[in-house]
């Protein structure tokens, strides 16, 4: 049985092959319509959620199965009447398998290690996959290839969408550069960054890290950024953070940088005017509608492998 807990658990050809299902599937989603019928995904969210829980959910419709939104801030879990173990155990006698966006990544693991179906990582704050799987697939569609692209991500380094885009990048052998501010607290994690590094060193990839932001998107094909306050971060640091990450903003004088058709990226939701301006979301080289619509089709390839279809 096989899980995504996270985009180093899967070789690069399983990443490769899923992304080239997903494009197959947006060309052409009659292939699959009745692919799940019967079957059942519980979704397990302790974190707010338009595009997972949307793209998901559609996804089994469309493919004729079922979705079942579970809200564990309401449940015997998040009461603490009932265990992580035993919560996987009794679910797994009832569905096909579990998406969980969760805050922390070892309860994913634990939920995984004692369920019998296979279980997505949904997000937590460490990681992203299915995020950066559609967002792979959206620069596959857009630019037509992924090897030797370069993607710039800009702004907060230590969150789960970088961590995600690194493993993932590093995997399907591109050049990822992540300017981010000096620290901890913004560069991304160490041991993430050491499994990337090892993935492109078999795979002809790149990974730098840089802390100015002209420098990390001189060049790219992709410019990338995600917002500055995750949900797990206190509203109290707000401001020291702003003051950190206002040298990060995508502006459009930092996306002419780039190359002449880089593109703009944003796994959304957006905070105008703070990560990037209205004017790069909204203006011709934005892509991120695509990339959330993109959400969907790549969903639907990853419950069609891991369901073994």
């Amino acid at each position: 049985m096989t899980h995504l807990l996270s985009l180093a658990d899967w070789p690069p050809r399983w990443i490769e092959e899923t992304i080239e299902h997903g494009l197959q599937i947006k060309r052409d989603p009659a292939r699959v319509a009745r692919a799940l019928e019967g079957r059942v995904l519980l979704m397990l969210f302790e974190k707010p959620s338009l595009r997972t829980r949307l793209s998901f959910e559609v996804a089994m419709v469309q493919m004729g199965g079922h979705a079942i939104y579970y809200d564990l801030g309401t449940s015997p879990l998040g009461r603490g009447k009932e265990s992580l173990a035993d919560t996987a155990r009794t679910a797994s006698r009832y569905v096909d398998a579990i998406m969980a966006r969760l805050f922390r990544q070892a309860d994913l693991e634990e939920l995984a290690a004692h369920a019998s179906v296979p279980v997505i990582n949904g997000l937590t704050d460490h990681e992203h996959p299915c995020q950066v799987l559609g967002d792979l697939m959206t620069i596959r569609e857009k630019k037509g290839r992924l090897q030797g692209v370069t993607l710039a991500y800009v702004g907060d380094g230590h969150n789960n969408v970088t961590h995600s885009l690194l493993l993932g990048g590093a995997a399907v052998g591109m050049h990822v550069r992540v300017g981010c501010p000096e620290g901890q607290d913004y560069e991304p994690e160490a041991t993430v960054l050491a499994r990337a590094r090892e993935i492109a060193r078999e795979t002809g990839a790149r990974i730098e890290i840089v802390h100015e932001a002209r420098a990390a998107v001189a060049g790219a094909d992709i410019v990338y950024t995600d917002t500055w306050m995750s949900y797990h971060i206190p509203p109290e640091q707000r401001a020291e953070r702003e003051r950190r990450l206002r040298p990060f903003q995508v502006t459009m004088d930092l996306m002419r940088q780039a190359r002449p058709d880089a593109l703009f990226m944003h796994c959304l939701p957006a905070e105008r005017g703070a990560e990037m301006t209205d004017e790069v979301i909204d203006g011709p080289q934005s892509i991120v509608f695509d990339q959330a619509e993109n959400r969907l089709h790549i969903q639907k390839a990853i419950l069609l492998r891991l369901l073994g279809q």
